[in-house]
């Protein structure tokens, strides 16, 4: 089997690795890419772009049980889940095979396989145990990714107890289902089976639920999600599973007291655990940090020429961030001018429940836990024609301002299409604005953007609408 000399190999096809290796290619460096699943990886698969058909399907859902409001009545409402489902599938197939023309369109050389490191600038590809290839290169990209971590005790079992992956092919909806965890993926599905009919109950072991998001939007969140009747336990920990026959009964400890729930499906939402087996990372200078590869600004790690990226690579982990991280990478491999480091701060976070989540850059906590003055601003989307023109007053916008320098520190949101709206903030970060360029910018009217520049204005006392 001959050896075969890249510029640049990409161990993984994730948003990641796929994003790095066409990026190199368009910097005329010869390219490959080792993938040993489904390009597109977790994201377009069985992540990001299902997940998102998944909840527009139980946002439509919603709709149809509630246009009473709008004018509208409809007799006999009900859905077929197994187009629910095939729709979802359909979409990922479709976006994953646009990779692969992707891939090709760029000339990058793709092998189907694993890879391992073999030595210095060589990877060694197999599959099914068989060899397939020699690689070398000088510079090695790994994006292996991440997968679902298990709760000893509570690992998924495909049926009763789901990870991600069952949870989004469901052959029956289930009456009732405690999801574990309240992060972006654990809030997601609890929010698309709420919706879709499912009495749902949410156990997060943190004080609160979206704990990452800023205190107030954590908030604001837990009583929109209450409201709509989704039962919230937090502080609270899972002790125990006892499955029946279709149904488990799920222990929980909160407050010093325990209570027993039986519900008919349990889905596990506790995190991720990097891929980091089988990279041949033994004796080299790759350091490993609870299952994360250690990178600097570059995405470099402790060995020369090995880089890491994405989930692999430590949080946030999202699929943007991996991209982006993929594009530094290889740009400063290729020695582009200018290319900046990576400040993982400015990188937005997006959560699609109902009512969606978004945010950019500090907390109002963690901006005070940093030592700095702050002037915050709030806007309810109450106050917003738009918003309400839609039926959908319900959310806000909250900006943090460096009370000294004017810099904006963060901005967090909840409500409809948020998740669209936040790259306003985001951009405005990346251009280090402070609020004099915010508030004179001119926002279009009508529109739900409108209760961003209200809210900056909100923390200087020149708010207008509410």
């Amino acid at each position: 089997m001959a050896e075969q000399s890249f510029d640049i190999i990409v161990v993984g096809g994730g948003p990641g690795g796929y994003v790095a290796a066409i990026r190199a290619a368009q910097l005329g460096k010869k390219t490959a890419l080792v993938e040993r699943e489904n390009l597109g990886g977790i994201c377009l698969n069985w992540g990001c772009i299902p997940t998102k058909a998944l909840l527009r399907s139980a946002e439509i859902n919603h709709l149809l049980h509630n246009l009473k409001e709008y004018g509208f009545a409809a007799d006999n409402v009900r859905f077929d889940l197994a187009a629910v489902v095939k729709r979802s599938r359909g979409v990922a197939r479709q976006l994953s095979s646009g990779v692969a023309h992707l891939l090709k369109k760029n000339k990058v050389t793709v092998f189907d396989g694993s890879a391992r490191l073999a030595g210095r600038g060589t990877l060694a590809v197999e599959k099914d145990g068989k060899p397939v290839a020699t690689l070398k290169a000088a510079h090695i990209i790994l994006a292996t990714g991440a997968r679902a971590r298990q709760l000893p005790g509570i690992e998924a079992d495909g049926k009763l107890i789901w990870s991600y992956r069952e949870a989004m092919v469901p052959a029956a909806m289930p009456k009732s289902l405690l999801v574990i965890g309240s992060g972006a993926i654990g809030i997601e599905f609890a929010s698309f089976y709420l919706n879709m009919g499912a009495a749902v109950t949410v156990v997060e072991v943190m004080e609160r639920v979206l704990p990452v998001e800023d205190e107030e939007i954590s908030a604001f969140a837990r009583k929109s999600f209450e409201k709509q009747g989704m039962k919230i336990i937090t502080a609270a920990a899972v002790k125990g599973v006892k499955k029946a026959a279709d149904s488990v009964t799920v222990t929980i400890e909160a407050g010093g007291k325990s209570q027993e729930i039986t519900v008919d499906r349990v889905i596990s939402a506790v995190g991720i655990v990097g891929n980091v087996e089988g990279l041949g990372l033994e004796g080299t200078g790759v350091k490993v940090d609870r299952t994360h590869v250690v990178i600097d600004e570059w995405c470099r790690t402790g060995e020369p020429g090995v880089y890491a990226i994405g989930d692999l690579a430590g949080p946030p982990w999202l699929a943007h961030k991996a991209s982006h991280e993929g594009v530094v990478c290889v740009e400063k491999i290729a020695g582009v001018p200018d290319v900046h480091p990576i400040n993982w701060s400015n990188i937005p976070g997006c959560t699609y429940c109902r009512p969606q989540v978004a945010s950019v850059g500090l907390t109002e906590a963690r901006a005070k836990a940093e030592g700095r003055t702050v002037r915050v601003g709030k806007f309810p989307f109450i106050g917003n024609g738009k918003a309400i023109a839609m039926g959908e007053p319900e959310g806000m916008v909250k900006t943090v301002f460096d009370a000294k320098t004017g810099e904006l520190l963060g901005a967090h949101m909840i409500g409809a299409e948020v998740t669209e709206m936040i790259q306003g903030y985001a951009i405005a970060r990346t251009l280090e604005s402070t609020e004099a360029e915010l508030m004179h910018t001119v926002f279009p009217h009508p529109t739900v953007s409108e209760t961003m520049h209200e809210a900056v204005l909100d923390a200087y006392g020149r708010v207008i609408h509410f």
